[in-house]
């Protein structure tokens, strides 16, 4: 089951799946109603986690949090 956007929160590492495209990303910081700054884990761009969902949410979404073993 995907988690909801507003489980999210600053310095946690997230995997996200829309419309066939992956990501893994840490988020950085809070920038406003429901939306947060992004820097994804293997390039490092920079992005607004809105900009991941701009389009809807296709058949394949899906929201997880990374969990970090320890």
């Amino acid at each position: 089951m995907s988690i909801s956007i507003e489980t999210v929160r600053v310095g946690k590492d997230y995997y996200l799946v829309n419309y066939g495209e992956v990501h893994e990303f840490r988020v950085t910081k809070a920038t406003g109603h429901k939306d947060f700054e992004c820097k994804d884990l293997t390039t490092l761009e920079e992005f607004n986690l809105s900009e991941l969902t701009a389009y809807g949410k296709g058949k394949d979404y899906e929201f997880y949090e990374i969990e970090i073993e320890e």
